[in-house]
């Protein structure tokens, strides 16, 4: 039955995949996808609208919707807490003062952005700089909780100093950071995604590694602790893949709302189990359909218009968060 449903799961990336390729302001047909990554495909449009704007836009919409469902069940089952999610110590609102600092700090600080490339940078450094305040942090924390309320106090220390900034800010700045804050799975470069894959890689076969200690963290630090489990160096590597899933993401994409929190849930409504050796494939495939199908909205084929990935992420997203905590069964670990 579960091989059956990750089946499914799998056939329904490959639809979305190819309909997010297929639909948007030009329908292409799907058979022209294999003609322009063959090289039989001699329409330049075509060629250019497959491998420039939508083949490079699903490909980001798996990576990300994969790694962040990877990040937010890595999150609540660290914290045993339903709504932890992917951004919960902070690493997104360390990577959005980044990219304030440099949008909107001209203002106060003389500095500005000049390239996209700028904005990505200065997310990634904010994210990092985060990232290793939390390492330091949980050197001194041994509890989970408080590691947790140090993440959410790092996260509104952040969103302070970005709301100064947005006040002393001119109006292109501050357009410039809200169209940056709605995020967006375009305008990337191969070499990014390819950066990106990478981190995704590399994440997940760290995760492989502390398949058993994550099952057993979910009955308590006790129990795993009598298991012979390494509590401090199991939290060390959710957080080492949690920072890199979250703050790679968010510097190439934008914050993307929701995925991280609503797919873990998701994952354990359709297949009900605690196993992280179900969970886990279940979660990835999941996060990327459910991104894939996002974009898909977002892009509101045979039209001229398009919607920020983040507002249907949130559309999508917020009534699931709000139907799961009605279902408080589907609630507890």
């Amino acid at each position: 039955m579960k091989n059956k449903f990750l089946f499914l799961l799998v056939i329904a990336v490959v639809v979305l995949f190819i309909a997010d390729i297929c639909l948007g302001t030009v329908f292409i047909k799907p058979h022209k996808i294999w003609d322009v990554l063959l090289g039989n495909n001699t329409n330049a449009s075509e060629n250019y609208i497959i491998t420039q704007m939508r083949l490079p836009r699903a490909v980001m919409a798996i990576l990300t919707g994969a790694g962040l469902a990877i990040a937010g069940l890595l999150m609540q089952t660290l914290f045993r807490n339903p709504l932890a999610g992917p951004f919960v110590l902070g690493i997104s609102s360390g990577a959005g003062l980044g990219v304030a600092l440099v949008v909107m700090g001209s203002a106060v600080l003389g500095i500005s952005a000049v390239s996209g490339l700028g904005l990505v940078t200065a997310s990634i450094i904010g994210s990092v700089l985060v990232m290793m305040l939390i390492i330091m942090m949980s050197l001194r924390i041994k509890d989970t909780m408080g590691l947790l309320i140090v993440g959410l106090m790092v996260g509104s220390l952040s969103s302070a100093v970005v709301g100064i900034l947005s006040y002393f800010s001119s109006s292109e700045q501050l357009k410039r950071y809200v169209f940056w804050s709605l995020g967006s799975l375009g305008n990337l470069e191969w070499e990014n995604i390819l950066i990106l894959a990478f981190i995704l890689l590399i994440s997940s076969l760290l995760v492989i590694l502390i398949l058993k200690p994550l099952n057993a963290m979910l009955l308590g630090e006790t129990y795993a602790r009598s298991l012979g489990i390494n509590i401090k160096t199991t939290r060390w590597i959710i957080i080492i893949i949690t920072s890199l899933l979250a703050g790679s993401i968010t510097a190439f994409a934008g914050p993307i709302a929701f995925i991280g929190l609503a797919v873990p849930h998701l994952a354990r409504l359709l297949l009900p189990t605690v196993n992280h050796k179900i969970l886990l494939p279940t979660a990835v495939l999941l996060g990327a359909s459910l991104l894939l199908a996002c974009d898909i909205i977002s892009q509101l084929p045979f039209s001229n218009y398009s919607l920020p990935i983040n507002a249907v992420t949130s559309l999508i997203g917020a009534p699931l968060v709000i139907w799961l905590i009605l279902r408080k069964r589907n609630l507890h670990f």
